[in-house]
């Protein structure tokens, strides 16, 4: 099983994420959830392009909140890079 682990601006993005939608106080345990499937099948999510190549991303716990992740099979590790909403017009540009 791959380790996952969530880097320092994935967790501000997400801190800022619950802050400006007002997001569930169980937002986080909802997060860990989508998370786990990474640990067993860490190429679920789908390629992404642009200036996002080589990042994979997968839906959280809403479709809207899109988790945004790198695989690295040497080290047989999930690193989640960000995480974001995905009704913003500015995701993905």
């Amino acid at each position: 099983m791959a380790g996952v682990v969530v880097a320092p601006a994935a967790v501000e993005d997400l801190a800022e994420l619950i802050r400006a939608d007002n997001l569930a106080g169980t937002t986080e345990e909802r997060i860990i959830r989508s998370l786990r499937p990474l640990a067993e099948f860490p190429l679920l999510g789908a390629e992404l392009g642009r200036h996002w190549q080589g990042l994979r991303f997968i839906p959280g716990p809403w479709r809207w909140l899109i988790v945004v992740y790198a695989y690295d099979k040497e080290r047989d590790e999930v690193a989640i890079v960000t995480f974001q909403d995905g009704r913003s017009a500015s995701w993905g540009s």
